[in-house]
């Protein structure tokens, strides 16, 4: 590990212990024979051994029984490349993870990877960031080793107008995923995740284009997974919750992290193949903004009116109280009122 803390493992050690996680991992509480995964591997028995003592070093519980094998017991809650590259099962988000204990933020350090050639799926993550940023310049506040903080960097075919349409595909993926690990999630017009009325998520996507052509699109996602109120400022406490708050037990985050990944890949798929259409009416059923009064705040002006849809492009469409339709391209939107009669 250097001193920015950059985890970087040889290739053969890497493959070696993810694939003995990986079968261990398979075997679920059941015992893998030391016999079944030299053969598997093509490794003596006493490689085998040593790569597991290797894995105990690193934090993993790992039953050994002698004429039964190895039983994978517990995982340290750690989120570098040997945790989650197996667990995961995409194709290319997350294959590549660029993992650093802290750092100022990880769309920074995402984009200059971009910049430097990093390919479709590859992903930054980390335990911390000290200059986290949220929307229109806003902070993240991130506590070190109970969340989780990504960027992913994304080169999708699609002219620029377009690229927003990536924030609501990432907000439908990170509310699902949040729905299937036991949070009743919804998506806040454009791109915030909450839960009972508080804050969860957030993504924030930043973009390097000509006026023809995406050269690349950064992904930022931040997901409160284990924090507590006091783990936040009290101005924050106020309106953020976290998962494990929500369901009452802590959540294991690399198994989050894997699960949001495979969603999220899902869902660019999806949009590379299908467009926007099917990302919208998903993101509709997830919606806690339509239906409700809203107050919209823009550089511009301030108005109040029914959140009525989204159009084609992502766009938020607020019937004023004269009765005009507002298209709202961005800016802050504030709910009212828990619900609207009219939905």
């Amino acid at each position: 590990m250097d001193e920015g803390g950059y985890v970087a493992l040889s290739t053969v050690e890497q493959t070696t212990e993810e694939l003995v996680l990986s079968f261990l991992a398979d075997g679920g509480e059941d015992f893998t024979s030391g016999e079944a995964l030299s053969g598997k591997l093509g490794l003596s028995r006493t490689a085998v051994w040593k790569c597991v003592a290797s894995l105990r070093d690193k934090g993993y519980r790992i039953d050994a029984v002698p004429s039964r094998g190895y039983r994978l017991v517990e995982i340290p809650d750690r989120l570098t490349p040997l945790e989650l590259q197996p667990l995961l099962n995409t194709h290319d988000l997350g294959r590549t993870v660029h993992y650093r204990e802290e750092l100022p933020s990880t769309n920074d350090f995402a984009f200059r990877l971009a910049q430097e050639g990093a390919f479709h799926g590859e992903v930054v993550i980390t335990e911390r960031q000290t200059q986290g940023r949220g929307r229109r310049g806003r902070n993240w506040i991130s506590p070190p080793g109970l969340n989780l903080y990504f960027s992913a960097v994304l080169r999708p075919e699609l002219p620029p107008q377009r690229a927003p349409e990536l924030t609501l595909v990432a907000a439908v993926a990170v509310a699902e995923t949040l729905r299937e690990a036991g949070g009743d999630a919804g998506i806040k017009w454009p791109n915030d995740l909450q839960i009972g009325g508080r804050k969860v998520a957030g993504i924030l996507t930043e973009l390097s284009a000509e006026p023809e052509q995406v050269h690349f699109v950064i992904l930022g996602v931040g997901v409160n997974l284990n924090a507590k109120k006091t783990d936040f400022p009290p101005e924050v406490a106020e309106v953020a919750t976290s998962l494990a708050e929500a369901r009452g037990q802590k959540v294991p985050r690399a198994l989050f992290a894997a699960a949001l990944f495979t969603r999220l890949e899902q869902w660019l798929d999806v949009h590379q193949r299908e467009g926007f259409e099917p990302v919208r009416s998903a993101w509709r059923k997830l919606s806690i903004t339509l239906g409700r009064d809203v107050l919209v705040k823009t550089e511009r002006r301030e108005f109040t009116g029914m959140a009525e849809d989204i159009d084609e492009t992502g766009a938020l469409l607020v019937r004023t109280r004269e009765g005009t339709t507002e298209r709202v391209i961005a800016g802050d939107v504030e709910q009212l009122r828990t619900q609207s009669p009219h939905q």
